[in-house]
């Protein structure tokens, strides 16, 4: 404890029943200040959500200029109508080109990588081969055996690879873009020209089983009698969908006993869902590819000469088993056709062996449209931009004259329909093509370009045609980019002026800085409101709403200037102490560094580089105190909170482009999605160690009574144990420790009960002993001999943890949120939480002995900044990376069995972004931590409160517009997709996600905590 906290301690010992009658006498007032401090909540809550709507508005405008789209063209395809505008031809058994195949079988197998199917090389000596080699050989076996019947190649994926996006790419033949990724958690029907429409208008009957996101793109198109979807995003379930499609799609095949169907779609999930849960490299990856083998197998035995059998991944995986980015791994997947009749070829002799690396040979996944529509005489999808693949329409080994000519007509065919598209969209959207592809078009329609020289000029064409549209699609519009980042600048502007210009009775100035606020809103509406009306469009609409944003932001800006004149502290804001200069260093240097790659690559190194710099500073600072208690006590913690940060640095999961350099710790291997057996230890070290930190803190104030004792050391620490239950039970499911005892399913169940246990201490019990629990304070009452003649005993009255009597109070909550979130975090992940909340403390502790809290200082930026990095340094230590592939679906079935809304997103929410979530819940107690109880009350409470949430908001805001600005500088760059796209998402997530938590949880518990201190205290 300081001298400062001894002193305050024995005033409230000497003068313990002045207090209390303090508190008495000032009772008449008790609800005049009331009044007065929830007016203040309101007007410092209200100027929160404004600043909320303000980036709400930017960002929508922003993403919407910025995150690609293109027109859908509703226009179809016909079958009386050949793509050069002729009547067809009568074809009895097809309608641009005669079918080879009457049914079709296609085979989804999620996630199913090229180099699952082909053999790997020879293991080195010593190594052990992987798991997920040589364990589906039929592909490649038959391809090279029956090189007539079969052919494997690389089937490349366009990104985003998740798997909504490549199911429209699959049936559509269209190139994605970039916005689309979002609705693969919300799919849409598809609107436009796709397989599915075409096989539905000449009235085949299409079976689906197996994924249910089908339904979700392709509504009311599958026969109900023999259609059979599953959940497809319980990712911890390996077999249910499997082993669902294998019973319905035998009997389909059964030609004695089947109904009539033209075309099945299947869909496998099992390799995917052992990607995601355990990685590639795992004995459940290999046992999902053999189940895969042994299926293929027996359909190559059960299907007639008159159905062609199509087996794909839609995706790969990565080196953990998950996907949606661009990385080789992630977009190399699988085609394989098969049919037991020489139906297939190939142009060359080179071509006969399947290509060892998907570097060889690849072909599109938008090619398999324009492939399978013209074997089943169909005609090829308007919105198509992919080729015929050569394999299925030569028939020998090489190709011969007639087989060159065979694929030039269905090269024309596609030719003349891609042609027609470009020309509408074209009219559309008012662009020419390129001389050199016009060229080339000319040359496609000269009578004397037939075979293989047509054949050529295709392939040249349609390579430059997907490359214009590809660089087409990728016209961003600047317009509604550049309104975006002007709206999201100026609630910045105005947020650093109200930090900057803030005094102890700010509050008072809430009021006409709200008014000015409406005013300026109602100005917009009137200026806009001709325009709406005349054009309601949504571009008009848009305007508006970033007119109505810079208007409020440019009336709050004016109010705050108009009330500059009157501050009395101004001139001292104008020279910023170290301590400030060295937040704003730390701000803006991270946010200029946003620019280059390799520095947002490289993020969590320079985070490690930044919070060490503080706790060097912070050690400086404490020498120089000339308390020895206070210097002490900072000296410890400085170099508590830089060890901290090192052994935090542990833990670690690396991105691709940090490879090889990069080693990561996080998993059990860098190729597992599961935590290594002795890190099951940690969970067990962490619910014995957490309380008891958090207690030796409390004790340092003589805090650690009252409720304390009882959420602390008791129910805080069941839950600990009770997730470190869980997180055992949960590995020995993941490795069949207890196959022998108890089934997969029980151990489900337990695990779920478990964690169910866990929220029901976090949730009910942690927050409800916050809101309706007393301040952490005791009164110890001891007579005393009196110094009086008559010899009479005189109480003594002390009250303990009275100097940390706000601090206690709030840091209640916290315990709360940690367990939450720990629980949904692996073994490694809670190390990192454990120790981050540990910093916590350590922080508050250098803030106070070096006089650095919000109420002791002008300038309160340095510990709420120092608050955020620590957020923003344990999102990459508890697993997680600025990449999609990084989200850790599994925590959406921790408590539960199926995917549920809202609770699924909030679950996800909370693992991905718990440190910032924690840190932001944090924020009050930089101003609250050994904050006594002042005879004035309450007085400059709320604004100490707001400078600080202001000074943290600061932090992220500022991140966020710089991600946000220079992925919009750097949208041509070739790491757009793979870095800068992905960092601007994920902080602008993050923005949202601390807006709503200094809102609803600091505000909010502030203002618990506040009532609680007056209704004791009488203030």
């Amino acid at each position: 404890m300081s001298d400062e906290d001894s002193s305050k301690e024995l005033s409230a010992t000497a003068h313990g029943s002045d207090i209390l009658t303090e508190g008495a006498r000032h009772r008449p007032n008790a609800r005049h200040r009331a009044v007065t401090f929830k007016v203040s909540h309101i007007l410092v809550s209200l100027f929160f959500v404004w600043l909320s709507i303000i980036h709400i508005i930017g960002l929508f405008l922003f993403t919407k200029g910025f995150l690609l789209t293109r027109l859908v063209l509703e226009d179809k395809s016909s079958c009386d109508i050949l793509p050069n505008g002729l009547p067809a031809p009568d074809i009895s058994d097809g309608c641009w080109h005669p079918r080879t195949f009457k049914k079709a079988v296609v085979i989804i197998i999620d996630a199913l990588r090229y180099d699952f199917t082909v053999p790997s090389p020879s293991p080195e000596a010593g190594s052990q081969p992987k798991y997920y080699h040589n364990n589906l050989p039929f592909l490649y076996n038959t391809a090279i055996e029956h090189p007539e019947q079969a052919f494997l190649l690389p089937f490349i994926a366009d990104p985003p690879t998740s798997t909504l996006q490549r199911l429209k790419g699959l049936t559509a033949g269209n190139l994605p873009t970039f916005i689309d990724i979002g609705s693969n958690f919300a799919g849409q029907a598809t609107e436009e020209d796709n397989i599915l429409v075409q096989l539905k208008d000449q009235g085949k009957t299409i079976v689906h089983l197996g994924d249910d996101t089908w339904h979700s793109l392709f509504p009311g198109y599958f026969d109900q009698n023999l259609t059979h979807a599953y959940d497809s995003f319980n990712v911890w379930d390996l077999h249910t969908v499997d082993n669902g499609v294998i019973e319905h799609i035998f009997p389909l095949l059964d030609n004695q006993k089947s109904p009539h169907w033209d075309i099945v779609f299947a869909h496998f999930l099992g390799v995917d869902h052992a990607g995601h849960r355990y990685g590639p490299e795992h004995p459940a990856m290999a046992e999902k590819l053999r189940q895969m083998n042994d299926v293929l197998e027996r359909l190559t035995q059960q299907i007639d000469g008159d159905t062609v059998l199509v087996v794909m991944g839609d995706h790969g995986m990565d080196s953990k088993g998950d996907h949606g980015g661009e990385s080789d791994d992630e977009v190399e997947a699988t085609l394989w056709m098969y049919s037991n009749r020489p139906r297939f070829g190939r142009l060359t002799k080179n071509d006969i062996r399947p290509p060892a690396t998907a570097k060889e040979r690849p072909v599109e996944q938008i090619d398999l449209v324009s492939t399978l529509s013209l074997l089943l005489g169909l005609p090829v999808p308007f919105n198509n931009l992919g080729t015929p693949i050569a394999e299925a329409f030569v028939r020998n080994t090489p190709a011969t004259q007639r087989d060159q000519e065979n694929l030039a007509e269905v090269n024309l065919l596609v030719f003349e329909q891609m042609k027609r598209y470009q020309s509408k969209y074209a009219e559309a959207r008012d662009f020419t093509e390129d001389e050199s592809i016009a060229s080339l078009r000319t040359q496609l329609g000269l009578e004397s370009t037939r075979g293989q020289d047509a054949n050529t000029a295709f392939s040249q064409w349609h390579a430059q045609t997907v490359t214009m549209y590809r660089q087409l699609w990728a016209n961003f519009n600047l317009q509604d980019m550049a309104i975006g980042v002007g709206i999201l600048l100026s609630g910045l502007t105005a947020l650093l002026l109200v930090a900057e210009l803030a005094t102890s009775e700010f509050e008072k100035d809430l009021l006409p800085i709200l008014r000015y606020t409406v005013i300026g809103t109602a100005v917009g509406i009137a200026a806009a409101a001709p325009g709406l009306v005349l054009h309601p469009t949504l571009t008009q609409i848009l305007s508006t709403t970033g007119l109505l944003a810079l208007a409020a932001g440019g009336s709050i800006a004016g109010a705050i200037t108009s009330r500059i004149a009157r501050l009395s502290n101004l001139r001292s804001r104008m020279r910023p102490s170290a301590w400030t200069c060295l937040a704003f260093f730390f701000t803006i240097s991270q946010a200029a560094g946003f620019a280059s790659n390799s520095y947002t690559i490289h993020e969590d190194t320079i985070l490690t580089f930044l919070l060490g710099t503080f706790s060097a500073f912070s050690l400086l600072s404490s020498l120089r105190q000339k308390s020895g208690p206070d210097r002490v006590l900072g000296v410890y913690h400085s170099v508590l909170f830089m060890a901290l940060t090192r052994a935090a640095s542990v833990s670690r999961l690396c991105r691709e482009e940090q490879m090889p350099g990069c080693r990561s710790t996080f998993y059990a291997s860098q190729t597992s999605s599961t935590s290594a057996p002795w890190q099951l230890l940690i969970p067990s070290i962490v619910s014995f160690l957490l309380p008891e930190i958090i207690k030796a803190f409390y004790k340092g104030t003589a805090s650690y009574v009252g409720s304390a004792g009882f959420w602390i050391g008791l129910c805080f620490r069941a839950g600990l144990m009770l997730t470190a239950l869980y997180w055992i039970t949960d590995a020995a499911d993941n490795g069949d420790w207890l196959a022998d005892t108890l089934s997969s399913v029980t151990l489900k169940t337990i695990s779920i009960t478990i964690a169910r246990c866990v929220f029901a201490v976090a949730v009910p019990v942690g927050f409800s002993t916050f809101v309706w629990s007393k301040p952490c304070v005791d009164i110890s009452i001891l007579d005393l001999p009196s110094p009086t003649a008559s010899g009479e005993a005189k109480p003594q009255i002390t009250v303990l943890g009275y100097a940390n009597a706000f601090g206690s109070r709030y840091f209640l909550l916290i315990p709360a949120f940690v367990l939450s979130i720990i629980l949904l975090l692996p073994p490694m992940g809670q190390y990192a939480l454990a120790i981050c909340t540990w910093q916590i403390l350590c922080l508050l502790e250098i803030l106070d002995t070096n006089g650095l809290t919000v109420s002791r200082v002008a300038q309160p930026y340095i510990g709420p900044v120092v608050l955020a990095m620590l957020g923003s340094y344990h999102f990459f230590k508890t697993g997680h990376q600025a990449v999609l592939s990084s989200i850790q679906w599994n925590a959406a079935f921790v408590p539960l069995r199926t995917i549920r809304y809202p609770w699924s997103p909030l679950l996800i929410l909370l693992n991905n972004f718990g440190p910032q979530i924690l840190c932001a819940a944090a924020v009050p107690l930089t101003v609250l931590w050994k904050r006594p109880v002042s005879k004035q009350g309450l007085k400059g409470y709320w604004s100490d409160i707001m400078q600080a949430c202001m000074a943290h908001l600061l932090y992220y805001a500022t991140i966020q517009a710089a991600t946000t600005i220079w992925a919009g500088h750097l949208r041509r760059h070739l790491m757009l997709y793979r870095v800068f796209m992905p960092r601007f998402l994920m902080g602008s997530v993050i923005l949202l996600v601390v807006d709503l938590m200094l809102i609803v949880v600091a505000l909010g518990g502030s203002r618990v905590t506040g009532s609680s201190i007056a209704e004791i205290f009488g203030h």
